[in-house]
């Protein structure tokens, strides 16, 4: 009886082509997409939204702009402590004005005639001395005159001396990290603003536009998130008998409703847990009841996120 059955079995599949063949498994799964999510790394409201869903963007293309009248202002008076760190510094390097300098020489100038009258007048009166001409008193005021000349052009000399040299080595180290502080402010302050203003990390399509113009945003929540070229992939899931007829790297058949056909991914993920495990010791009979999720990368296919497909092995 075994025999004929068997016989008319291979009669019916000569006469009816495909008849007996066994279906290749297919697991079911479905689509799922990589998103890019673009933030602010600041808080503030929105100015300006550039873009709609469903646009395309190429990295580094405008996003969106956060308000930024504050930061514009911390940077321009970031600049400022720049400019004046700058100036204090370039004035202990190169001593007083120059103006400042001419003033001391003129008085020089002026404190060297004096000295020189004062020292014919003493001169004058020392003679005039020896011959009985004049008192002590004169030659006494004249010595007198001659000193205090002597004594003010050595300190006109001796300001000239200052207002020409640097200044002290500790002020000069003072003033050029005072002015490395403030460069780092104006850096910082300027950084800021830039935050300000969000460009795409990746290339793709626009999928979700989160916010409006206008909305206050908290700093790291996304705002708008991308869709990037190659960033679809299949999950689906595979009993523990199949698991071992897959590899990373297998190409494996996608169909799903209304799709055309040749459809294929290639596997890029396994995971080592099971997704479904029985409260049991893995017996032979339960460990049919493992499933196993599996992730293929879709190669160019056009899915749209969520859309349930059938997985078979090639």
């Amino acid at each position: 009886m075994d025999g004929f059955l068997a016989w008319l079995v291979g009669l019916i599949a000569l006469v009816i082509p495909g008849f007996g063949a066994t279906e290749p498994p297919g697991y079911d799964g479905y689509v799922e997409a990589r998103y890019v999510y673009a933030s602010s790394t600041t808080a503030g409201p929105i100015e300006t939204i550039s873009v709609r869903e469903g646009d395309t963007v190429l990295e580094g293309d405008l996003l969106f702009r956060l308000r930024s009248e504050q930061q514009m202002a911390l940077l321009s008076a970031a600049q400022a402590r720049v400019a004046a760190a700058e100036a204090g510094l370039k004035n202990l390097t190169t001593g007083s004005r120059a103006d400042e300098i001419d003033v001391i020489r003129a008085s020089l100038e002026k404190a060297e005639a004096d000295l020189q009258l004062a020292s014919d007048s003493a001169t004058r009166s020392e003679k005039l001395f020896g011959q009985g001409l004049v008192p002590q008193s004169k030659l006494d005021q004249d010595r007198a005159s001659l000193a205090s000349a002597q004594a003010a052009v050595r300190q006109l000399e001796a300001q000239l001396k200052v207002a020409e040299l640097p200044a002290r080595t500790e002020q000069q180290v003072q003033a050029e990290a005072n002015l490395a502080a403030a460069h780092a402010d104006a850096e910082k302050a300027n950084a800021d603003l830039a935050d300000r203003t969000i460009t795409a990390p990746a290339a793709g399509r626009i999928e979700r536009v989160f916010f409006d113009a206008g909305e206050m945003v908290a700093a790291g929540t996304p705002v708008i998130s991308i869709l990037p070229e190659g960033a679809l992939k299949v999950k689906f899931y595979v009993p523990e008998a199949a698991r071992t007829g897959f590899a990373l790297g297998d190409q494996v058949a996608v169909s799903c409703d209304g799709c055309p056909d040749g459809l294929t991914a290639r596997v890029s993920f396994f995971a080592s847990d099971p997704q479904f495990t029985p409260p049991v010791i893995y017996s032979r009979d339960e460990r049919q009841r493992l499933s196993y999720l599996v992730e293929a990368t879709l190669d160019g296919a056009n899915l749209h996120p969520g859309q349930p497909v059938t997985v078979e092995r090639q």
